[in-house]
């Protein structure tokens, strides 16, 4: 049986509440985002008491980028856990938008139209100038989930959440792009497939 993944998205920043493409950009943590992820601790703690695991049972994992690894801290700190006993996982970083990054929708419509209308024709394989691929993204996130050993708590990104469906066969790769990955939300991946825990109808 394969392990459990407890999905956490980081919290909101600025960017993500202007809507601006982050990719991997370092933006950090707004007050919201700090409640959310605080929030998704308390989350966290619930699941894993109907589920009988034990916190410190599990292994965490974290993307690289600030956003996520504060997140992790929070919800540690609020599992009575070391906030700082976790692992970073480079190939947990988000898929790059490169030289879209800090972007909105409408400067893209705006300066990239025609780039535009070419992505929604295949969103999936499409690449932003310098950036990377829904499928260049899969590839990664597919040699992590295949790493994993033990039931894990990971605190990533949007995008590497869409990957991780079309890997675990949870979507197709023409619909993953819209899928909806919310920050104050627990996303477990089991054998039952996915579940979604916290603010939000489970689905």
């Amino acid at each position: 049986m394969p392990p459990v993944v407890y999905y956490i998205r980081h919290g909101e920043t600025d960017w993500n509440s202007g809507r601006r493409l982050q990719g991997q950009s370092d933006t950090p943590l707004n007050a919201a985002g700090r409640a959310q992820a605080q929030r998704c601790g308390d989350i966290l703690r619930g699941v894993l008491e109907r589920r009988r695991h034990a916190p410190a049972d599990l292994d965490y994992v974290s993307s690289p980028l600030s956003r996520a690894r504060v997140s992790m801290e929070l919800i540690r700190a609020g599992l009575g856990l070391d906030p700082a006993g976790y692992r970073v996982e480079p190939r947990l970083i988000e898929m790059s938008f490169g030289g879209w990054d800090g972007m909105t929708f409408a400067d893209l419509m705006a300066q990239e139209a025609a780039l535009l209308a070419v992505r929604e024709q295949d969103p999936w394989h499409f690449t932003p100038p310098q950036g990377e691929s829904y499928d260049q993204l899969l590839r990664r996130i597919r040699d992590w989930h295949m790493s994993l050993t033990r039931d894990t708590v990971v605190c990533a990104h949007l995008c590497t959440a869409r990957a991780l469906l079309v890997h675990l066969g949870l979507a197709p790769p023409a619909a993953a792009p819209r899928s909806r990955i919310e920050h104050a939300a627990v996303y477990v991946f089991d054998d039952d497939g996915m579940s979604r825990h916290g603010e939000f109808p489970a689905i």
